[in-house]
């Protein structure tokens, strides 16, 4: 079977979704090079990582990886360690599984990543220089009211929805850095958050506060704005802590149903 062609792999969002030979066929000129193909097993295997497609107790085999990819094992033995040096797996018993992060992990990944959600708000606030980019906000803003129209059911993976909300607000603040490391904490707290997402109720919440928030910033009230941000990501600690305590405990839970 191919590299694109095993369904329980999501098509990578930054690759193109060519098909790609064994690394150890015979190369010619339609072949892509074996930099390309490092990437698509990096990028396919990364997708399944962080979209839940593992579960936590499954041990990642190269050569199983290998013949599900349709590839040698060289380029899986070089994507599972770069997702190591990722952080989203680790070396465990025989073998690499996905990293859960603890609670005193998940504790400091989300005390960061609320820090970078507010900052982008923030520097807005004391610089009055600084202006958030209205076509990123409106476009934004007409994909929740979409949602709020036709609600999605529940479902782990709206985390994915959730996240691009918060990529898209801090995008549009203006600093690329920001984004980047708010991008790159999402990732690496997704599989707890994910379980979030599992009552009607909660999705048609964060639909609504989403909406509230965006509104506020595309009119300039950005006290409100900071404020209503701040809480929708968690007043306090405490709060964020028994969040995700329930998160992880649905994770285990669920653990096979995906």
């Amino acid at each position: 079977m191919g590299l694109l062609g095993n369904k329980r792999f999501l098509a990578c969002p930054f690759m193109d979704s060519k098909l790609y030979t064994h690394s150890d066929t015979v190369p010619d000129a339609a072949a892509p090079p074996a930099s390309s193909l490092r990437e698509a097993v990096y990028g396919q295997l990364r997708a399944a990582v962080l979209d839940g497609e593992f579960g936590p107790r499954e041990r990642l085999a190269e050569m199983r990886l290998a013949a599900r990819l349709g590839v040698s094992r060289t380029p899986v033995r070089e994507a599972l360690a770069r997702l190591a040096s990722d952080g989203l797996i680790e070396r465990g018993d025989g073998g690499f599984y996905v990293t859960i992060p603890n609670l005193t992990q998940l504790k400091d990944f989300y005390e960061l990543r609320i820090t970078l959600e507010l900052r982008g708000i923030a520097r807005a606030i004391e610089d009055s220089s600084v202006r958030h980019d209205p076509a990123v906000i409106a476009a934004e803003l007409e994909r929740w009211y979409a949602m709020r129209e036709q609600p999605p059911a529940p479902d782990p993976r709206f985390v994915v929805q959730d996240e691009r909300f918060h990529a898209e607000l801090s995008r549009a603040s203006g600093n690329p850095a920001l984004t980047d490391a708010l991008v790159a904490v999402s990732e690496r707290i997704r599989r707890v958050r994910m379980y979030d997402f599992l009552t009607q109720d909660r999705v048609q919440t964060t639909i609504t506060e989403h909406i509230e928030i965006m509104e506020h910033v595309r009119d300039g009230r950005l006290d409100e704005g900071y404020r209503a941000l701040h809480a929708h990501v968690g007043d306090s600690m405490a709060v964020v802590l028994e969040r995700a305590q329930r998160a992880m405990t649905q994770m285990a839970l669920h653990a096979d149903r995906l």
